[in-house]
């Protein structure tokens, strides 16, 4: 089983990206193979509505999204991480989520996947929940199965991440639930 990490973080080795490595070691620490998404790496266009996709059930857009829909979509788990930025998600992931609107016109793609999310922001209460609350909804939206830390929402971490020791092993748990529920399913 596969279990992609997407940081929706433009910045390029800070805080999103090393929380989706921590959480990724957990699941490869738990036999899942893993791979990246690092939105600091690839430009994606928002989506134009155009509709398109829900004749051919594609986008139009050429940009490094093409080469990304494979990838998410050969997932059995998701975990996604962001920087909260003004109360929410950045515009990059953003971006990414709209353009994945092409899933659900080929029959839900994502659906059944399992997923988890990670959010840091610069203070202990910086809407941190909210946000992960946005990349549930997402989640809802593509009919998949969302699941947190066992015992709140997913990781919930403060800047500088590596000195949120709480927020750090909410990151674990929110992995190892992720890859628990993915074995549970894989069982039956």
């Amino acid at each position: 089983m596969k279990i992609v990490g997407i940081s929706g973080s433009p910045r390029k080795g800070e805080n999103s990206e090393k929380l989706i490595d921590l959480a990724l070691e957990v699941a490869e620490d738990l036999g899942f193979a893993v791979d990246r998404v690092l939105l600091s790496e690839h430009a994606i266009t928002p989506c134009t509505g155009c509709g398109s996709c829900a004749d051919t059930g594609e986008c139009v857009v050429r940009d490094a999204m093409t080469d990304l829909y494979p990838l998410i979509k050969s997932a059995d788990g998701l975990i996604v991480a962001t920087p909260v930025y003004f109360g929410c998600m950045t515009a990059q992931l953003k971006a990414l989520f709209d353009r994945t609107l092409p899933f659900r016109k080929q029959g839900f793609a994502l659906s059944g996947k399992v997923g988890g999310a990670i959010a840091v922001g610069g203070s202990r209460n910086g809407g941190q929940e909210k946000t992960i609350q946005a990349i549930h909804d997402w989640m809802h939206i593509h009919g998949m199965i969302p699941v947190g830390d066992n015992s709140h929402f997913g990781g919930i971490v403060y800047a500088p991440a590596e000195s949120d020791l709480v927020g750090l092993q909410t990151v674990r748990d929110t992995a190892k639930k992720v890859c628990d529920v993915l074995e549970m399913m894989s069982s039956r």
